[in-house]
């Protein structure tokens, strides 16, 4: 389900500083990963946060700390315990 996401400011300049390029050398054939690759990964990382998934952000058109994406259901450590426990129990 598409939801509204509402970023800080400090959320949106992490952002924005993983999206820069950084000067380089190759050394060893290894290039550093591309801004593409790190505003991907930072997008995932704040999906973890605010629970989306950060491969589907949009923007919502009113504003840069706005934003929509496909939420995620977040379950506590509480929830997949007793997950687990269920499981078990069903095993036996």
């Amino acid at each position: 389900m598409r939801k509204r996401f509402t970023m800080t400011k400090e959320q949106r300049g992490g952002l924005l500083d993983a999206c820069q390029p950084v000067p380089y050398m190759i050394v060893g054939g290894l290039a550093p990963r591309s801004p593409q690759e790190n505003a991907e990964s930072a997008w995932c990382v704040l999906g973890r946060e605010m629970g989306f998934d950060g491969m589907t952000v949009q923007p919502d058109g009113s504003d840069q700390l706005n934003f929509t994406a496909e939420a995620v259901e977040q379950t506590t450590s509480a929830q997949r315990l007793g997950s687990i426990a269920r499981e078990r129990r069903k095993e036996t």
